[in-house]
């Protein structure tokens, strides 16, 4: 069929697999990108994802918390859940017969999903959204990746080298963290909704969108406001929380002893970023997000023994929050692992909950590394969604 004939037949239909909260996002904002170049008739959308791909019509086979999964047991663990639903992914790109497959992130389950779609059907183009930290450790997946698909949509600027040398095609589309908007956010309407004063401070609880962070951080981050609640009995709790954990997370705030409020509106949770007077966060994009906010925060992550011991073999940087990498200091603090503790943590907080002057210092901070960091940039989603065009039509495609 040529690629005349092929635009007319049917709408190009585009296959994403996002397995995380953070993929999920970024699944939406492709298909909107892609949606608004070809229109709405011209382009379908199939494939796996959450609630933020559900809008833009890709219905899930299942729920994708089943396989936000972290650590080396608990993917063990999981194993036979998750090679059951890449079974049910593989059935269906059968069924649904797309024109390219655009894997989102989530490396575990990914690139077994674009080597058995390889396997399942070697015409498929095979696109990679999110490169694996290869810069960071285990550079010897850029060569894994490499033999496993046919385009890398990279967020990172140093990934390029890496791939260069696997000879992986790659185009770097930006950040979409560093893309968030808040310039609608209104701090005043979330201290509103909550009954604050303008005065009133502030703690954002930022627990994680993995079930396995909710079960090892969230308990930490648990201790560290009850001793904060303890000594100043006036402090606000706010807990904005992801989709894919919001059950477990309602449930786990409802039996707080003092009053905490849940924020799930995505309108709410800007507000809440731009508002918050100090954040305690999990580890990951949100740290992003709250520095673009402004908001100065204290990071925490808690993994498996056996998977941070290989970590802290494995991994190059001194950080882990990406800001601090790329200010190459640690701009905001970093409780990991055995240092994650309530009171630690609180101690964190509660020097910046005192101190305003530290708290400017480290909003500071934040923003230059951001700059390092390329925000600024065009809107990646456009840039990710001129690139998988670019690549169809380089492959004939009519689009």
């Amino acid at each position: 069929m040529s690629a005349e004939t092929f635009s007319e037949a049917r709408p190009l239909t585009v296959m994403l697999v996002a397995a995380e909260a953070s993929g999920d996002v970024l699944g939406a904002a492709l298909a909107r990108a892609v949606r608004a170049r070809l229109g709405a008739d011209k382009v379908r959308f199939v494939g796996v994802g959450g609630a933020k791909m559900a809008q833009e019509g890709v219905e899930s086979p299942f729920d994708i918390a089943q396989l936000s999964i972290i650590g080396i047991w608990e993917s063990l663990k999981a194993y036979p859940r998750a090679m059951a639903r890449l079974k049910d992914t593989l059935a269906l790109a059968a069924r649904e017969k797309p024109d390219v497959a655009v894997l989102i992130d989530s490396w575990g389950f990914n690139i077994r999903l674009a080597q058995a779609l390889r396997k399942q059907n070697p015409a498929l183009p095979l696109v990679k959204y999110v490169a694996p930290q290869v810069w960071a450790y285990r550079a010897s997946r850029a060569k894994t990746l490499a033999g496993a698909v046919d385009l890398l949509l990279s967020i990172q600027p140093m990934d390029r080298p890496y791939f260069d040398a696997a000879g992986l095609d790659s185009v770097f589309v930006g950040n979409s963290a560093l893309a968030h908007d808040f310039s609608r956010a209104d701090p005043a309407r979330l201290r509103a909704a909550i009954g604050a004063g303008p005065d009133d401070p502030i703690l954002l609880v930022l627990p994680g969108s993995r079930p396995s962070e909710i079960e090892r951080v969230m308990p930490r981050f648990e201790d560290a406001v009850r001793r904060l609640k303890a000594q100043r009995p006036d402090l606000r709790v706010v807990v904005p929380a992801a989709s894919t954990v919001a059950e477990a997370v309602r449930a786990r705030v409802a039996a707080w002893p003092f009053r905490a409020h849940l924020v799930e509106d995505d309108g709410l949770k800007d507000d809440a970023m731009v508002a918050g007077t100090v954040a305690l966060a999990c580890s990951g994009t949100v740290t992003t997000e709250l520095a673009l906010a402004g908001c100065p925060m204290v990071v925490g992550y808690v993994t498996g023994a056996v998977t941070y011991a290989l970590l802290k073999q494995l991994f190059k940087p001194r950080w882990v929050t990406l800001f601090n990498i790329a200010a190459n200091e640690t701009v905001a603090p970093e409780l990991l692992q055995d240092a994650c503790t309530g009171e630690a943590l609180a101690a964190e907080v509660a020097l910046r909950l005192d101190d305003p002057a530290l708290r400017r210092r480290q909003v500071a901070a934040q923003n230059l590394a951001l700059d390092r960091m390329g925000r600024g940039m065009p809107d990646p989603s456009e840039a990710a969604a001129e690139a998988l065009l670019g690549f169809l039509r380089a492959k004939g495609r009519a689009v």
